[in-house]
């Protein structure tokens, strides 16, 4: 069950999470239980044909948890949800998925097209009308800038050696498959050829939106335009990892740009970092408290968007958000979920408000990294023998979930037909519940010092912490908060501040590239150098096979490779909650990282 590209949840608090793309066939597997609390009686069925009859026009203001950082969310440390919530609404492609895990097509945006099976090619052709809101056409160097970035076409590290140039939050291995891309005549198409046969082409290149405008990035790192852009990419060698070469002065001007410039936390001065290829534009933003969308007035080429002005605003603490529907500064919330939370919903069934929560593709998760203390197979074995996973699951979800259980797979979950499979392979059973004399043997008289990196501002996150250091501490481990302050405990990810973190993974829903994501070789959001040739090769198996069946074989043998290495332990499954006041309507629940954004287009202000 993992990744297509880490957003880093943020557990109690509604996600800043670690999206990842798996679970295709995971619809039977989400159980949604719709709890509406509007009274049904003339006056609401009155306010439904109010609804319906209002089209356009309208407010509403949505309460999210994170603060908004970046409006590039595809790099490894602006891949947090608000981020990708915000770039959803502003920008389109070639489709989405919908609330039950669908494809959904944008052929108003443009085609994708399988032109052959031998060997799979696959033509992108954006429409004519298309265009970024300066005006600057969506073209095929859109396209190619995309390609190149998904693709890690330029990069050539290995080890400690090389360059890699886009800190790309995805995988690549499927779109590194491909050749450098053919561009069509007229400049609207590009078409691409695979080396071998791969199961995800179909969402593998501007799945959901295109994001960077091409002609921004070329003006910002020097060149004249976006062609001049594609034509330095073309005129440039594939990277080789087997022959580093000192890195290209032009290509990391462009890299350099594109993984941080667009990073801001106000209202940039230059409005060409916020351009918008989708329903709605950004126009204000107040650090720290609120951003204002308004709607796109030239975009025709998607779902049509209802509301003129969507008012996001940044309420950390479920309560506050609550206290925001109640009082009818906020419309949609979407609060971390506990019987506290749902409780106080349900509080405000006499006034029109209505909720949702159902399991969310999202897990919560304890890795442990391959260097330092853990270096050591017997060490993280010992220590992975104290975590009180049943305690864990008892003191966080049990309440939302009374039939709640410890995750015991690091890609399926329990609804999934082959979890029972996986789990009986992959050997969790032997950390059903803590074994202190088991791990004190394998420590031989050690008191190895463990630092755990994980959100201090989220309370249970620290609940987590605190049982797991309470736990360890009996067999003689030395436990330290390695948690910086403030809110960028996820920027340590990857560093050597800590030996241990705890954090969640988000599944967009669909495909397979999500798995060597997180566990290929220095895959994109490999944080702990976990590295296993068997692994690898089953992965590059994985990617390139279309057949359901065989997927599932692959990754249970994947699954079961993951614990034999004692890479860490899944804790549980994340619950959802969304609830909505009685001012707006076409809000849906959706069991992915998006949430509620999934469908904003369809978001309607009521009439009266």
């Amino acid at each position: 069950m993992p990744t297509v590209s880490p957003d880093l949840v943020a557990a109690p608090r509604p996600k800043a999470r670690v999206r990842f793309g798996h679970i295709a066939k995971i619809l039977g597997a989400i159980v949604v239980a719709a709890l509406v609390l509007t009274a049904c009686d003339a006056t609401s069925d009155q306010q439904a044909s109010n609804a319906a009859s209002q089209l356009q026009g309208g407010t509403a203001t949505v309460a999210e948890a994170n603060s908004f950082t970046s409006f590039n969310p595809d790099t490894a440390h602006g891949n947090i949800d608000i981020n990708s919530k915000i770039s959803y609404a502003t920008h389109s492609g070639f489709g989405y998925l919908d609330d039950s895990l669908n494809i959904v097509h944008n052929d108003k945006f443009g085609k994708v097209e399988k032109v052959s099976d031998s060997p799979l090619t696959v033509k992108y052709t954006v429409n004519s009308a298309v265009k970024w809101s300066d005006d600057a056409p969506v073209d095929a160097n859109d396209l190619i800038l995309a390609w190149v970035i998904s693709s890690g076409y330029f990069n050539d590290s290995s080890g400690a050696k090389g360059t890699t140039y886009f800190a790309f939050a995805r995988d690549t291995s499927v779109l590194a498959l491909s050749d450098f891309p053919d561009v069509s005549s007229d400049g609207r198409s590009i078409t691409v050829k695979y080396s071998q046969p791969v199961a995800d082409w179909e969402i593998a290149l501007g799945f959901p939106t295109i994001t960077t405008p091409a002609h921004v990035l070329a003006q910002k790192s020097g060149l004249k335009d976006a062609a001049a852009l594609t034509a330095l990419f073309k005129s440039l060698p594939r990277g080789n990892p087997k022959a580093p070469v000192t890195p290209n002065v032009e290509l990391k001007k462009v890299s350099d740009f594109w993984n941080t410039g667009f990073d801001t936390q106000s209202m940039p001065t230059d409005p060409s970092l916020l351009l918008s290829n989708g329903p709605y534009v950004v126009k204000s933003i107040e650090p720290g408290k609120s951003m204002t969308l308004v709607r796109n007035r030239d975009y025709n080429w998607g779902p049509e968007a209802h509301l003129d002005q969507i008012n996001v605003s940044y309420l950390p603490d479920a309560s506050t958000q609550i206290s925001a529907l109640k009082d009818g500064s906020a419309d949609i919330i979407v609060p971390a979920a506990s019987a506290n939370a749902i409780n106080q919903i349900q509080s405000l069934a006499g006034k029109g408000v209505s909720m949702e929560t159902g399991e969310q593709l999202s897990y919560e998760h304890l890795d442990l990294d391959f260097s330092g203390v853990f270096a050591d197979k017997n060490v993280r074995l010992a220590f992975l023998k104290t975590v009180p996973r049943q305690d864990i699951v008892n003191k966080i979800i049990k309440q939302l979930n009374p039939d709640a259980k410890p995750l015991d797979s690091q890609l399926f979950v329990p609804a999934q037909s082959k979890y029972a499979d996986a789990v009986k392979a992959n050997g969790s059973t032997e950390f059903a519940a803590p074994d202190i004399e088991g791990a004190k043997a394998l420590l031989k008289g050690a008191t190895p010092e463990v630092r755990i990196l994980f959100d201090r501002n989220n309370p249970s996150r620290q609940d987590i912490f605190k049982l797991i250091a309470s736990s360890a501490a009996k067999a003689g481990f030395r436990i330290v908060d390695a948690s910086p302050a403030g809110d960028d405990w996820s920027k340590s990810l990857g560093g050597s501040s800590y030996d241990a973190a705890i954090f969640g993974w988000s599944n967009q829903g669909i495909g397979v590239s999500d798995v060597p994501q997180i566990f290929k070789t220095g895959g994109a959001t490999n944080f702990n150098d976990f590295s296993d040739p068997k692994v690898d090769s089953l992965m590059k198996e994985l990617i390139t096979t279309s057949d359901s069946g065989k997927q599932a074989e692959l990754k249970v043998q994947i699954d079961t490779l993951i614990w034999d290495a004692a890479y860490g332990l899944p804790l549980f499954q994340w619950i959802g909650l969304d609830a909505y006041g009685s001012k707006v309507t076409g809000i849906r629940y959706n069991p992915t990282q998006l949430g509620a954004w999934w469908n904003v287009w369809d978001w309607v202000s009521r009439a009266g």
